[in-house]
């Protein structure tokens, strides 16, 4: 090695210093690259992105080519450091003078520089990189398989099983938090709507049904003036008929469909009934989701939620659902109506407001797994029907009870703002 020219082990070393560099910043750009905008690519025709996806269906192999190149060349570039440092400084220190400098080389310009550019940018390198590695896996593919074999026997040796798959789907909260950090990539109203289709299958047909005391309907067995002046009052296109009270339902009023028979005065009680469909009842504890599927499939807008025993507890809608997804479609929605502000920054709400209306409001977060209403929420905390004046701190937001009546809590004052320092006092 002494009759080569000091210029061409420089030249030397600069190659392999530049070769190390690269597989270091390949490795962490192809190991970290975004599996979903790669999926993406991949489906485009991405010819790149293609063979990176073929490479990491098997990542034992990948990293073992990289690997057996990377310390291939950062070996050969120490022994080319001791060879210049022999020739510069003779004697038998030689080698230990050069190690101190080239690690020092190899650290910086070899490792954390490349592989902090692969992490920032890995499509820049990984694309490239995949063809260039293609060949590569070609022309040494006997070396890389009986390395492979090697530290797969010691995996197994250990009980971990390298062939495993790595597990890259989201779960319903990882994929929120996804959309949560998209930023300004996703509109913040497209965001908001996907956020919502999320969570519905978080929720359940009865944290937005309208409750079984808040179903208008038509009693057939009233007579029929009272039947005519409340179809001609109608706030609904869809309603449920009933026999003698609303547990008793013999199904669905579709309006439009007798609108003209009511226009030609030709509407009775006979005519009513036979335009009647079948009721639609659907169990307690659905999801959301579910139920808007069900809709779809059933071509219903309308369903009657009943408990176990077959008693009815409310009435949902496809609009309902729809709103839980994309918010109200009118300003005539329950929570303005049962929520009211206060010159004192303080809110007035029925104590039947659902728990989900009035965090939107409100814009608070009252847990939606237990009660589904303010007063339910209220009892269960309490366990007892208060007394007008009760105060309360009800998870952290302080409650006063205004007004009680047929053992349920009917008014409140909530004070979002307010964060007493004391434990709410209990008492008239």
């Amino acid at each position: 090695m002494d009759n080569i020219p000091l210029g061409l082990l420089y030249g030397l070393l600069a190659g392999l210093l530049f070769l190390s560099a690269f597989f270091a910043a390949s490795e962490t750009a192809i190991m970290s690259i975004n599996r979903y905008r790669l999926k993406h690519k991949v489906e485009a025709g991405h010819r790149g992105a293609m063979l990176v996806s073929k490479m990491l269906e098997q990542p034992d192999q990948l990293l073992g080519l990289i690997l057996m190149f990377s310390t291939l060349a950062n070996n050969l570039a120490a022994v080319m450091a001791a060879f210049i440092v022999l020739q510069l400084f003779a004697g038998a220190s030689g080698p230990w003078l050069s190690t101190i400098p080239v690690t020092i080389v190899m650290l910086i310009f070899c490792e954390i520089t490349p592989k902090t550019f692969g992490a920032l940018h890995p499509e820049l390198i990984a694309y490239p990189a995949a063809y260039i590695f293609t060949f590569l896996l070609k022309i040494s593919y006997p070396f890389v398989w009986i390395f492979n074999v090697l530290s797969n026997g010691i995996l197994n040796l250990l009980r971990i099983r390298p062939k495993g798959k790595s597990q890259t789907s989201l779960s319903p909260e990882e994929l929120s938090t996804v959309v949560r950090e998209s930023g300004s990539m996703i509109p913040k109203r497209h965001k908001k709507m996907l956020l919502n289709i999320l969570s519905l299958e978080g929720a359940t047909v009865e944290d937005i049904m309208v409750p079984r005391n808040e179903v208008v309907g038509i009693d057939l067995d009233a007579d029929w003036e009272s039947i005519r002046e409340q179809l001609n009052h109608l706030n609904h296109t869809r309603i449920p008929v009933y026999r003698e009270k609303i547990d008793h339902i013999v199904g669905i009023l579709h309006v439009k469909r007798v609108l003209r028979l009511f226009a030609e005065h030709e509407f009775d009680k006979e005519s009513l009934e036979n335009s009647l469909v079948s009721p639609y009842f659907v169990p307690e504890g659905t999801t959301l989701a579910k139920q808007l599927l069900n809709f779809q499939k059933r071509k219903r807008r309308m369903a009657l939620v009943v408990d176990e025993y077959g008693d009815l507890l409310g009435l949902i809608t496809l609009e309902d659902i729809l709103e839980e997804i994309v918010g109200q479609f009118t300003t005539d929605s329950s929570a303005s109506k049962d929520i009211h502000p206060q010159p004192d920054g303080s809110f007035l709400a029925d104590a039947s407001v659902h728990i989900r209306d009035l965090n939107r409001a409100l814009h608070c977060s009252f847990p939606t797994d237990g009660p589904k209403t303010l007063n339910g929420m209220i009892l269960e905390y309490l366990e007892m029907i208060p007394e007008p004046g009760t105060s309360l701190l009800l998870h952290g937001m302080p409650v006063e009870i205004i007004k009680t009546r047929n053992n349920a809590v009917k008014t409140v004052r909530l004070y979002p703002e307010k964060r007493p320092v004391e434990t709410a006092k209990e008492g008239a």
